[in-house]
């Protein structure tokens, strides 16, 4: 694995005057799992652009040398034809086509003129072989769960006889076991002589997978870690990323203070009648003020199924039970009541619900609490700019101005500008469902950090994650849940993960 398969030499680019990427240097040996690191907004994600052809030939700085030849890639298709197939994290599929549409979209196998369909789906069959997915050719995507139709994705770039597979946070929306099976893929590949470049935040996928692992910060190279030298550490890689040590990456608060119960659900319920089944039952629960209650479970738990319940009912399930808030019976019609009663949400998903991407700063920050920017009715918009600006500050979100579109930004500013929608509304209950999925480790401790002082002056927070290291070091309590049900509640002293994942398995 001596030979370099890939060669980036001094890659700028700029973006109206912002340096994305400054003098970049970066080699993959061949036959390697590369993995690239850095905090959102480092710059990897562009650079994979510039080398995939997203950003052509003439619009960057530098060379790119592939297989020994200097390469001018000026759209996909040139790197492409070249071997190069890179996946996004946001699927590029057709979810009403078939699978074996799919894998051939754009490359179809012809005969003559025409689409030899059953060829097609023969080739397909080999190609899922290759991915290890049992499915008939023939089901349709949309039909598929997201680490399947990962998968096809994959299969789909095998079709194009890739040399080098590009993966753009390719488990973020996966849970444990797809995360693995897909990591197990790549391993694979890799001794057919496939490299691979991976772009990951998940920092114990990275150290189980990578033969290197290059860091960017700022545009810039930093380093590159030598795994069979033993350089690929978590701290190695926190510390360059960030440029400081993190020893604890989730900050301890001083002198909790816990008051009275500020939510508590009794014998709640909600039914789908959609599904025809209950995604929450009997749920008895409660949040005191000052306290971060984390929610644990699998995916399909019921988890962010009972937060929406719990928000105004948005999607219209059938209660039953109650709802006491700050000691009163209430009722929410709509999600407008529960965020008059002091209720806020901020969703998993922030690019499909929680953001307007094609909208700035300040619209999406005041988007929630018009009222709040308001005289008689018309906006007020020097306000608006004033509030936006003091958010952008106080939550050290990265952009040149409040008037900068927020789908420009990276991940983890973008959760901060989610974040701070809803913290504008004023929440005395704060719900957090999946708060730093898909963003760095930075990020992550500056997200811990605001939750830390929101609960200091006196907010609660309900916290849902998958990361049963973040539930344990950010929640005060833990509730598991497991087909609609609370299985166990345990305090932050008595749970472990073995603890939680036995009564999430029940």
């Amino acid at each position: 694995m001596s030979e370099n398969i890939l060669g980036m030499r001094q890659i700028s680019k700029e973006f109206t005057g912002v340096k994305a990427l400054a003098s970049v240097n970066f080699k993959v040996k061949k036959g390697e799992i590369h993995c690239l690191v850095g905090e959102n907004g480092a710059g990897k994600s562009t650079l994979m652009k510039v080398l995939s052809g997203v950003y052509p030939y003439g619009t960057y700085e530098g060379d790119i040398v592939f297989e020994g030849a200097v390469q001018q890639f000026h759209k996909i298709t040139d790197s492409v034809k070249a071997g190069i197939v890179i996946i996004y994290q946001e699927l590029a599929l057709f979810p009403d086509l078939t699978v074996y549409e799919n894998i051939f979209a754009g490359n179809e196998v012809k005969r003559g003129k025409l689409v030899d369909w059953n060829r097609t789906i023969v080739n397909a069959k080999d190609m899922l072989r290759k991915v290890k997915l049992n499915i008939n050719p023939e089901t349709l995507v949309k039909d598929l769960g997201v680490g399947k139709q990962q998968l096809v994705e994959i299969a789909k770039a095998l079709s194009k006889d890739v040399k080098l597979l590009i993966l753009d946070e390719p488990t973020a929306a996966l849970n444990e076991d797809d995360s693995e099976n897909l990591l197990q893929l790549l391993r694979e590949l890799k001794t057919q002589g496939i490299t691979c470049i991976m772009i990951s935040h998940k920092l114990k996928e990275v150290i189980s997978i990578a033969d290197s692992a290059t860091v960017l910060r700022d545009g810039q190279t930093i380093c590159t870690l030598d795994g069979s030298k033993g350089e690929i550490t978590e701290n190695a890689i926190i510390k360059h990323m960030v440029g400081r040590e993190i020893n604890d990456i989730y900050p301890k608060r001083p002198n909790p203070s816990i008051g009275e119960d500020v939510l508590e659900l009794r014998n709640w319920s909600a039914f789908d009648p959609q599904l025809g089944r209950h995604v929450a039952k009997n749920v008895n629960f409660h949040v005191r003020k000052g306290e971060i209650v984390g929610i644990a479970g699998l995916m399909g738990s019921g988890r962010t199924e009972l937060a929406l319940s719990i928000f105004g009912n948005p999607k219209a399930y059938k209660l039953q039970g109650e709802l006491v808030l700050e000691g009163v019976p209430r009722k929410f019609a709509h999600t407008s009541d529960a965020i008059g009663a002091g209720i806020a949400y901020v969703t998993e998903d922030r690019k499909g619900n929680g953001l307007f991407l094609a909208q700035d700063i300040k619209s999406n920050i005041t988007a929630a609490h018009l009222r709040g920017i308001s005289t008689s009715g018309v906006i007020n918009d020097n306000e608006e700019v004033k509030i936006a600006s003091e958010y952008k500050n106080s939550m050290h979100i990265k952009a040149p101005s409040v008037i900068q579109l927020v789908g420009k930004l990276s991940g983890g500013n973008q959760q901060k500008v989610s974040l701070g929608k809803w913290l504008f509304v004023g929440p005395k209950l704060l719900i957090l469902d999946e708060p730093t999925r898909g963003i760095d480790v930075g990020a992550k401790f500056e997200i811990y950090t605001i939750m830390n002082k929101l609960i200091s002056e006196g907010m609660s927070i309900i916290m849902i994650s998958s990361e049963l290291g973040e539930v344990l070091g950010m929640s005060d309590r833990v509730y598991v849940m497991a087909e609609g049900e609370i299985k166990g509640e345990l305090s932050i002293a008595e749970a472990d993960q073995e603890k939680i994942m036995q009564l999430a398995t029940q």
